[in-house]
């Protein structure tokens, strides 16, 4: 029987014959049985360099805009609850061993042929998924913030972004920071390798934000580039966007706001702001 964290943390350390297994299929699974599906914004943060200071930065922001946050970073100084906050505090260890039971349950062999579907990504629903340290504190995390009830959810890649287990929640908007050579064995050896690997976390139509332009060039900018960031900038000031304003109007778009039918509002300043 695993009673405390570090019990858990070491339990954990022991499922997955590596330490890092890129790949959605496995985490996929045991998200779909567990019907861990958010109805907040959520931002993914990828990156080399720099993830975890954005992560604080919109933490910093948003909480300061009233809202509760759920913000999920890695790997953690001294704690494993260092990775996960909700409201600016750190979860407690009888919070993370609830998540984590929860998903053990999913994922093992009895309870998982009871909730598994029709179309568990192929995967035999009768065994145990196996899942590596990473991908099952995320689905931990998830199924925490969903049931905390945060209003918006910040998530920092751990690895790469295509395969990495938080790429198996689509994002309201995506980050990506530098890129630099890192992780080679896995992301590849050319920067242009591992810029596709870390933008994989972009979703078609979704608002993205990427640093490296030279990389990512459908988002370089052009001589007319600057004053329309400008213009944009001073539209904003005008019309009031602020970090409040914007996630009330992705909830909205999202259709995710209990209160969409008298909040357009928002919205309409949104995308007015974002043309």
């Amino acid at each position: 029987m695993l009673n405390t964290l570090a019990d858990w943390l070491t339990y954990l350390e022991s499922l997955h014959p590596k330490t890092i297994a890129l790949g959605l299929e496995r985490v996929a699974q045991v998200k779909q049985r567990l019907n861990l599906d958010p109805d907040f914004p959520i931002i993914t943060v990828g990156g080399t360099n720099g993830k975890g200071s954005v992560c604080a930065m919109l933490e910093s922001m948003l909480h300061a805009a009233g809202y509760r946050v759920g913000c999920y970073t890695s790997p953690h100084l001294l704690h494993y609850n260092e990775r996960v906050r909700i409201g600016k505090q750190q979860v407690s260890d009888a919070e993370l061993c609830s998540s984590f039971e929860k998903i053990e349950q999913a994922r093992g062999a009895v309870v998982g042929r009871a909730l598994a579907r029709d179309g568990d990504v192929g995967l035999k629903p009768d065994l145990q998924v196996p899942l590596t340290y990473f991908e099952f504190g995320t689905l931990a995390v998830m199924q925490l913030f969903i049931e905390k009830q945060v209003e918006v959810a910040i998530l920092e890649v751990g690895l790469g972004g295509r395969l990495d287990a938080v790429n198996v929640f689509d994002s309201d908007c995506a980050v990506v920071t530098s890129v630099d050579i890192d992780h080679t064995d896995y992301l590849g050896e050319a920067r242009e390798q591992i810029a596709f690997e870390k933008a994989g976390i972009f979703r078609l139509r979704v608002r993205a934000v990427a640093m490296e332009h030279a990389l990512f060039p459908l988002h370089s900018p052009s001589p007319a580039l600057p004053g329309t960031l400008s213009r944009q900038r001073e539209r904003g000031k005008r019309s009031g966007i602020t970090a409040a304003w914007w996630v009330r109007a992705m909830r909205c778009r999202t259709r995710r706001c209990a209160a969409r039918s008298s909040c357009t509002t928002p919205v309409r300043r949104w995308r007015r702001w974002m043309r």
